[in-house]
């Protein structure tokens, strides 16, 4: 599965300095393509047998979605931050369980939940200052 997109977007951000001038909505994009990379990059040590690069990058995409967890306001719809924040709390589990059993099956559903969440995420980015409305698409 490709799911290196958004971490080329992260990479490129993060070199170029972005996350001290993004705003808000961005660093919790920025999140999620960390999230995603670490992913991608514990599918390839887990393909390859690296088992402590692999816990590695695991832990560090828990802990990526432990900061994410962190950053719902909860004051904006309790329901919907609910619901995040128990997506994100499976999402972590089942990043335990697929570190524990070496289960590329299990990396690529989380991948695919983030990055459903991620994709929503982007879609609802606010309008800069001064820049027109966007089209809503159906």
């Amino acid at each position: 599965m490709g799911f290196g997109y958004g971490a080329g977007a992260y990479q490129q951000v993060r070199s170029r300095g972005g996350v001290e001038g993004a705003n808000p909505h961005a660093l919790i994009t920025l999140l999620m393509d960390g999230a995603l990379e670490r992913i991608v990059q514990a599918r390839g040590h887990m393909q390859r047998g690296e088992i402590a690069a692999k816990g590695e990058s695991i832990s560090r995409c828990i802990d990526i979605l432990g900061g994410l967890r962190d950053s719902l306001d909860r004051k904006v719809d309790e329901q919907l931050v609910d619901r995040l924040d128990s997506l994100y709390e499976y999402m972590s589990r089942r990043l335990v369980q697929a570190n524990l059993r070496d289960d590329l099956h299990t990396l690529d559903e989380v991948a695919k939940l983030l990055t459903q969440v991620r994709d929503s995420w982007a879609k609802v980015a606010p309008t800069p200052a001064g820049a027109p409305p966007r089209a809503v698409s159906a």
